[in-house]
């Protein structure tokens, strides 16, 4: 996925050898298992940019606006970009994840992880998930990688997901296939937009070429425009997902706390005090809003 070249240069006195690592993406082709805010998000944008893009889900409903250029979803000129990209043929969705699998080389696993009534995370969609990667993958010769996008805790990729693709593959991890953890920090309502334009990206790699391999994708995707990427393992990954919503969670919690304050003591302004706070570079001005506190689908279960 990347080569070597040595360029020799040629002085008066002295003969240079530089070495240059030149990366090149041999794919663009990229399947999305799981269709919800994430992984539509994530079909159109790589789409978006002459990717192709082969997406699954098992709601055929879904599948079918999809490719009617309709999204599922409510999200900002999500409906005029989705129908581009359709219409270009950039972006398929299909019923059949194996289908989707063996056309494509990267596969990025976007599938929903709701909690249980305890409160713990139900990975029953993120194993069958693997089930049928897995399967798809024995009938492959060629390598493949598989990107856990899906919110999960620590230790689930390399404890779950591997030993599932390795049994229902019967290839080896590392060597036959990849696997990277590569969480999403998506907000509602603008969820397009911070997948082409993120702070940064994440890595999880299980072994060094896996690593490569996506971080090639995503240099060939951002261009020039590359966001700071950290290559990790995956378990450190899936713990700096949870710990990031857990942390706005909590400025969003802490703010509300210092407005019920507030309300308690004549005359104090809870707004200009977020002000105040939020011009300090090691605060910030985000998530200082004081309301009705925390929602969506991320930061209760999380």
């Amino acid at each position: 996925f990347y080569q070597e070249k040595s360029y020799i240069i040629n002085g008066k006195k002295n003969q240079i050898i530089l070495y240059t690592r030149e990366w090149e993406l041999k794919t663009h082709s990229i399947s999305i298992v799981g269709i919800g805010y994430v992984g539509l998000c994530t079909a159109i944008a790589f789409a978006s940019r002459g990717f192709k893009v082969l997406a699954s889900d098992i709601d055929k409903n879904k599948v079918a606006l999809i490719n009617k250029g309709k999204a599922p979803i409510h999200e900002p000129n999500i409906n005029e970009q989705l129908q581009k990209v359709v219409k270009n043929k950039h972006l398929k969705c299909i019923l059949n994840r194996q289908e989707a699998v063996l056309n494509t080389d990267i596969t990025f696993i976007t599938v929903g992880t709701p909690s249980k009534p305890d409160g713990s995370i139900n990975i029953q969609y993120i194993k069958k998930a693997a089930e049928e990667i897995g399967e798809a993958l024995s009938k492959k010769d060629t390598y493949h990688l598989v990107v856990v996008k899906s919110t999960v805790v620590p230790g689930t990729s390399e404890k779950i997901v591997k030993p599932t693709l390795e049994k229902h593959s019967r290839k080896h991890c590392g060597k036959d296939f990849g696997l990277c953890v590569n969480p999403e920090f998506l907000r509602e309502g603008s969820a397009l937009q911070d997948t082409l334009h993120p702070d940064r990206v994440i890595i999880g790699e299980y072994d060094k070429k896996s690593g490569v391999t996506l971080q090639a994708l995503y240099r060939d995707f951002y261009g020039e425009k590359t966001p700071p990427i950290i290559r990790t393992n995956p378990p450190t990954a899936e713990l700096t997902k949870y710990s990031s919503n857990a942390f706005l969670a909590t400025k969003i919690s802490f703010m509300n706390t210092i407005a019920n304050v507030c309300e308690k003591i004549p005359s104090v302004d809870v707004t200009t005090i977020a002000k105040g706070m939020g011009l300090d570079r090691r605060i910030g001005q985000l998530f200082l809003n004081a309301g009705l506190g925390y929602g969506g689908s991320c930061f209760p279960k999380d």
